[in-house]
């Protein structure tokens, strides 16, 4: 049997990646609609692909829950002054998955749940001067408490990285 390269860079990625599954019988338990409904702060970083840190934000998130649907108004201040609002409307599904959709969002965002694990995936539209870019983000989510969470979105385009956004979250009283 030969072991060629094609098939130990097909182990060595199979080897690192990881699946949602892997978060099973982790506590505590991801309650998406829980964790959201009310007031929560949260704070984050963008980086470029060589890890340099790009931007800083902060965000204001008010979640409203009305039946399987939750609303999100996201209100981001960025560390140069810049203003955005990202609204968000997310369904919970019967089979506990969500889909979730955005003025910004190309199509619907899907999440899985699993233990204190979110698995959220979805393309949006970046304005970055006079032009826009539509950038895959692969966002995991990690319940650390009833208070905090922490999230690392990895950015990609043509799948190739083009940076990553880290945010830690806190659910106010």
């Amino acid at each position: 049997m030969q072991f060629s390269f094609a098939s130990a860079t097909l182990f060595v990625i199979t080897a690192c990646s990881h699946s949602i599954a892997d978060y099973q019988d982790t506590d505590p338990e991801f309650a998406l609609f829980e964790f959201f409904e009310g007031e929560v702060l949260a704070w984050g970083m963008l980086q470029d692909r060589s890890g340099q840190q790009t931007r800083r934000f902060e965000v204001q998130i008010q979640g409203e829950i009305q039946g399987q649907l939750l609303t999100l108004t996201e209100d981001f201040v960025f560390d140069d002054g810049e203003k955005q609002q990202r609204i968000w409307k997310i369904t919970a599904r019967a089979d506990g998955t969500y889909i979730g959709e955005a003025d910004d969002v190309i199509g619907e965002a899907n999440g899985v749940v699993s233990g204190n694990a979110l698995h959220w995936q979805y393309v949006l539209r970046v304005p970055v001067d006079d032009t826009t870019y539509d950038i895959s983000f692969d966002d995991w989510m990690f319940r650390q408490d009833d208070k905090r969470m922490f999230n690392v979105a990895t950015m990609s385009k043509f799948g190739v990285n083009v940076g990553k956004v880290t945010l830690f979250f806190e659910k106010q009283e």
